[in-house]
């Protein structure tokens, strides 16, 4: 308190000087209504630029529940989708009764971990056995295949990566529905993929598109995987190998959706049944 004294009468000038200073400016403006109007509009344009300022941050900070809510919106459209659906036909006398029934369901679902630059590439998702997720189901995003859960906790799940030695998906090429099948190459680049098995009458041509095909249990058929990029890529023998660039970057991803496909065990079951009975 005594230095707070010795201060303020050691500068008692400085301090008389601002108070007048400010009693001047306060009276200049309060009685002179031009400089009052500019004072205001002043007054109003900092705090202006102030509040747009804390709302941008605001804006920035909810960033993440503004993503969690589109991903689960997109979910839903996915949901909704023609394509997430079959047709069930009941033929009764003359009369022929036809349904829609969803087969498969998607789950929307947050990435917490991800590895790009190994052989054996893994994503772990926010979303487990108390969501629905199984091992076994698809794994898409916005541009197209991601891979296929591997093992779920309650709240955690773990992906096999597209970008993995023993991926590999039933693929086809978009406009020709020539079939083939989708690996990873082995010189590890993140966004490349190898088109194996197509059969030799083709005639690819490059930029065409690459998606899931029919014979595919884990994903609906026409999800991109990506655009050829080279016709000659090495080995084949009777049989085409193409490059694809893939459509995925699997850098930046942030959300994906697992795909429930609801008649795959019923699928599985019949097709082990039928290799016991051969």
């Amino acid at each position: 308190m005594r230095n707070l004294l010795i201060f303020i009468s050691k500068y008692n000038a400085f301090f008389l000087f601002l108070i007048f200073e400010i009693s001047a400016l306060v009276i200049y403006v309060k009685y002179n209504s031009f400089q009052r109007a500019t004072y205001i509009n002043t007054t109003n344009q900092v705090t202006g630029n102030l509040y747009g300022r804390v709302s941008e941050l605001n804006s920035y900070l909810a960033l993440k529940e503004v993503n969690d809510s589109l991903a689960t919106e997109n979910a839903r459209l996915r949901n909704s989708l023609k394509s997430s659906y079959y047709i069930d036909t009941l033929a009764r006398h003359t009369v022929i009764d036809s349904t829609y029934k969803q087969q498969y369901v998607y789950t929307e679902a947050r990435v917490i971990n991800n590895t790009v630059n190994k052989r054996n590439n893994y994503i772990t998702i926010l979303k487990g056995s108390k969501d629905g997720i199984a091992k076994g189901m698809g794994v898409i995003s916005n541009a197209g295949v991601v891979g296929k859960i591997i093992y779920t906790g309650e709240h955690i799940s773990l992906i096999q990566s597209l970008l993995h030695k023993d991926a590999k998906v039933s693929a086809m090429l978009a406009d020709t529905k020539d079939i083939g099948s989708l690996i990873w190459g082995d010189d590890l680049n993140p966004r490349k993929g190898l088109l194996t098995d197509v059969p030799n009458h083709v005639k690819p041509r490059i930029g065409q598109r690459v998606v899931t095909s029919t014979y595919s249990d884990l994903y609906p058929a026409g999800i991109s995987l990506g655009k050829v990029s080279n016709l000659h890529a090495k080995g084949g023998g009777f049989f085409l190998n193409m490059e694809i660039d893939f459509s995925v970057d699997f850098n930046k991803l942030q959300y994906v959706y697992v795909v429930n496909n609801k008649l795959a065990l019923e699928r599985a079951g019949l097709e082990a049944q039928e290799k016991q009975d051969e």
